[in-house]
């Protein structure tokens, strides 16, 4: 059963996995270059008020990498990249993800997927972290919140571009 929160929608499956889904009122490719070209990125994925995204970067092919950084208005900051393992535009990615000051042990796998009916685009994500207890740190934190959050904001950005 998907719990909402605001209008992503979250579900916890087995002991490692969290998926979610977000609907978005524009069409896939559109959609989908918001959510991979570091330019449009940069304008929704910067956390909560108070941070900024400082780096950006992304080679969008199978075995290309991405990295993204944030900094606080008080100073601290935190980063995290990974490793695209198979790209599909406009409508799959999977990628591999972990912060360099890890605040789960392992690693995590996405799975993102775009349909698009009449215009309207939803996206599903998968996350299987490598551990169980992964998951449970995840679950612990407020990053649902913060998804949802970017979210909105993308969904803003894409109403500026349709």
């Amino acid at each position: 059963m998907f719990q909402h929160s605001g209008l992503l929608e979250v579900q916890v499956v087995g002991d490692r996995e969290i998926h979610m889904r977000r609907g978005f009122n524009a069409p896939r490719a559109l959609v989908f270059e918001a959510m991979t070209k570091p330019e449009l990125i940069r304008r929704w994925l910067f956390g909560p008020p108070g941070w900024e995204m400082t780096v950006c970067e992304v080679d969008l092919r199978a075995g290309g990498k991405f990295r993204y950084a944030w900094r606080h208005e008080k100073g601290h900051g935190m980063a995290m990249g990974g490793t695209f393992v198979e790209v599909v535009p406009p409508e799959r990615i999977v990628q591999t993800e972990k912060f360099d000051e890890a605040w789960y042990p392992g690693e995590m796998t996405e799975t993102m997927e775009l349909h698009e009916e009449a215009g309207r685009t939803v996206v599903t994500i998968r996350l299987v972290y490598e551990l169980p207890e992964g998951r449970e740190a995840a679950l612990k934190t407020p990053m649902t919140d913060g998804m949802s959050l970017g979210y909105d904001r993308l969904a803003a950005v894409l109403e500026e571009l349709v």
